[in-house]
């Protein structure tokens, strides 16, 4: 096996010496180098044989994970791109791949994990850790049995009430919701009002009973 080239792109100081410390146990890994921040991996771009910039996506104010994602895909395509974030936003994470990221992980996620990823992702796989792929599976299935719900058409759903419904019944706030959706407050309180106004119960409480008795979620 091909030893893999590491980049970490990190600004905090004592996750970024835990994360080389972490892979340089691994023999197949080489921590080429740690920087602080996107500017400083466009710097030390090319001067180091480099296959994979594992990085936050949240870098700074002039470089964010997505934009570093963008230049160095343009510079170098062939380097790979790991998010490693606490940020578990789907729209965040579509969009670090459809801007060229390789492979999308959580914090969280354990030593084996993160470095199979890297493994996969040294092979020119794609990798999105378990913890998210399991809340994206039990996702598709809330919407395959909304589909098949017979009713769905005559209450006339729309595709962000459902995914509004699916985060108030996770015990969210609409400030939470506002956040995770990327919208405005009162926008996520009309999709709450029309809920409700469209399945004719009294009260954010009864919707949540209604759409588990239907099996909308």
């Amino acid at each position: 096996m091909k030893k893999l080239n590491v980049l970490l792109a990190e600004d905090h100081n004592l996750v970024r010496e835990g994360l080389r410390m972490l892979l340089q146990q691994d023999e197949n890994i080489n921590v080429v180098a740690g920087v602080n921040d996107g500017n400083e991996v466009m710097k030390i771009l090319g001067t180091v044989e480099i296959d994979i910039i594992l990085t936050d996506i949240n870098k700074t104010p002039e470089m964010s994970g997505v934009s570093l994602i963008r230049a160095v895909k343009e510079r170098m395509p062939d380097v790979k791109m790991v998010i490693l974030s606490m940020f578990d936003q789907e729209e965040v994470i579509l969009r670090s791949f459809t801007e060229g990221a390789s492979s999308y992980l959580l914090k969280n996620i354990d030593k084996d994990e993160l470095i199979f990823a890297l493994r996969k992702v040294g092979e020119g796989k794609r990798y999105l850790c378990g913890e998210l792929s399991l809340k994206y599976f039990d996702r598709v299935i809330m919407r395959t049995r909304i589909l098949n719900f017979p009713g769905q058409e005559q209450i006339g759903f729309s595709d962000r009430e459902l995914e509004v419904l699916g985060l108030i019944a996770e015990g969210l706030t609409n400030c939470e919701i506002s956040d995770r959706l990327f919208l405005s407050k009162r926008t996520v309180e009309g999709h709450r009002k029309n809920l409700i106004e469209k399945t004719g119960v009294r009260n954010t409480a009864v919707l949540i009973r209604y759409a588990i008795s239907i099996g909308l979620i």
